[in-house]
């Protein structure tokens, strides 16, 4: 009988292809199969999200509860960036966990399975080049890194503490991992860093200097890419070259991810982020100049410390100009290891809840009037997972989640859909021919 290999993903599309990974290389190594069942695993691995402070909770929530679960002799392991940060102290909490690997060492899986209590965090591990197994929790889409780490210094952020500082994966990988995927039955590819379109920084050792533009180029230039995603750019390196290639590409969807965090200039300084509201603005401006159909999501924090009713209002203003079809927002939570964990100016825990519910409620009118848009439109949608409801699910090239009624058979395809029914986060359709 094969062992049994339960994952839980915490987190990002970076800890989804690393959960990849780890599975790829239990199940060539070791001989794991998965399964969705924690109770009947012999291997319990938690791949853990630090970004925010909730995740962190829940791990040791669902330590506890996989421990009462598990057989008598599984093992337990934490894999990513809270393992990362908190290393041993993970084990004094948890004793009954067997051992803690971190987000920068993902290919020493087989390894820290056989050595009890091992605690594997470097961050300056060279991951770059290894060659992983292959494994995809999805036949239709392929999740790629192109690098790892990040350089930035963002105050608020712990990922530089966790991932390390960034290398760029060698295009020739990249590629070469894009075609056998693509060999494999997907269509559509998603490129994978902390910050893409900074990717050819730094490479580990001799390699040709690439950059991201150029890098979309070769992965678009192979047969049977037919949808290239990434994510998350940074709008500092937005330049010109990119944001026209991301225009003219017809292969590269037209949704792009661009992290605001804040819409004041000041708050921005203070984060160490970069640019400024007027720089954001003005990448926005040209890529819906350019792209009329762009959908752009953000990322925001509120009450940052120093944030003042000023600084908000500008957030909101950058809100209302750009009009993000998808927001991500928190209220500011400290991280350990990071700069801001130091900043004394903070905003009042109401305060906060109350711009944040804000914010949420204007864009939750913004999308009210988006929604309007769809209606009626025909849209090319890639179909990608089956539900249980009758339906199948999908995305269209501007990353509008997509619903038809159907069967499996339409799965992996590209269907001209017709929107009949639009809502805030998903619109329903029919197939036209």
């Amino acid at each position: 009988m094969s062992k049994k290999l339960f994952i839980e993903t915490l987190g990002c599309a970076m800890n989804v292809r690393d959960s990849e990974h780890m599975v790829a290389e239990l199940h060539a190594l070791e001989g794991y199969e998965l399964t969705d069942q924690a109770g009947e695993a012999d291997l319990i691995l938690i791949n853990t999200c630090s970004v925010r402070e909730k995740p962190v909770h829940k791990l040791f929530s669902e330590l506890g509860v996989f421990n009462k679960l598990k057989k008598p002799d599984a093992k337990i392991g934490v894999c990513g960036c809270t393992a990362s940060h908190l290393g041993k102290e993970i084990i004094k909490r948890a004793p009954y966990v067997n051992f803690v690997l971190g987000a920068r060492n993902v290919s020493k899986i087989a390894q820290v399975l056989h050595k009890d209590k091992a605690v594997e965090i470097e961050i300056d591990y060279d991951e770059s080049q290894f060659a992983f197994k292959d494994f995809r929790t999805s036949a239709h889409k392929a999740y790629i890194n192109i690098s790892i780490g990040c350089d930035k210094q963002c105050t608020f952020c712990i990922v530089p503490k966790t991932r390390g500082d960034e290398i760029s994966i060698p295009s020739e990988l990249i590629v070469a991992e894009a075609r056998r995927a693509v060999e494999n039955g997907a269509k559509e590819v998603f490129l994978l860093g902390q910050n893409v379109n900074n990717y050819g920084r730094r490479f580990s050792g001799e390699h040709e200097k690439v950059n991201f533009t150029e890098l979309l180029r070769r992965v678009s230039a192979l047969e049977g890419v037919e949808r290239i995603r990434f994510t998350s750019p940074h709008p500092l390196h937005m330049d010109d070259e990119f944001i026209e290639e991301f225009a003219r590409n017809p292969k590269i969807c037209k949704s792009m991810h661009m992290p605001l965090q804040s819409g004041s200039t000041d708050i921005l300084k203070a984060m160490k982020r970069g640019y400024t509201k007027e720089w954001f603005l003005n990448r926005a401006a040209k890529l819906r100049e350019m792209v009329p159909n762009v959908s752009i999501s953000t990322d925001i924090i509120v009450a940052f410390p120093g944030e003042s009713e000023e600084d908000f209002a500008q957030t909101m203003e950058v809100l209302n100009a750009v009009r993000f079809e998808q927001v991500f927002s928190f209220k500011y939570s400290p991280r350990p290891l990071t700069e801001a964990e130091q900043f004394t100016d903070e905003i009042d825990s109401e305060i906060g809840s109350e711009r944040l519910r804000l914010l949420q409620s204007r864009h939750d009118e913004i999308l009210d009037e988006l929604k309007l848009e769809h209606q009626g439109k025909i849209v090319e949608v890639y179909f990608e997972e089956l539900r249980s409801d009758g339906y199948v699910a999908g995305r269209s090239d501007n990353n509008v989640g997509v619903k038809v009624k159907g069967s499996e058979e339409l799965l992996g395809t590209i269907a001209k859909v017709k929107i009949t029914e639009a809502h805030r986060t998903v619109a329903y359709g029919e197939i036209v021919a």
